[in-house]
């Protein structure tokens, strides 16, 4: 398979810190996995969107506060 679907330089190539296997090595349910994923990869596939992807991973990572808030209730 191309590069591009297996491992993409703008997800960390094939490295042990791609997001993904970080992610996965974590056992991160879906918003801090997200929220991994947004912080690494920030910038990276296209710069002029650092900011809007860091916005992101505080979105998922605001999400995952509220649930966790939520259970304590």
């Amino acid at each position: 398979m191309s590069e591009q679907v297996n491992h993409p330089a703008h997800y960390g190539g094939d490295t042990p810190y791609e997001a993904i296997k970080v992610i996965e090595a974590w056992n991160l349910d879906f918003c801090l996995g997200n929220t991994v994923k947004y912080i690494s990869r920030a910038g990276c596939k296209n710069p002029d969107k650092e900011i809007e992807d860091l916005k992101k991973a505080k979105w998922y990572l605001e999400r995952k506060i509220k649930q966790l808030e939520n259970e304590q209730e």
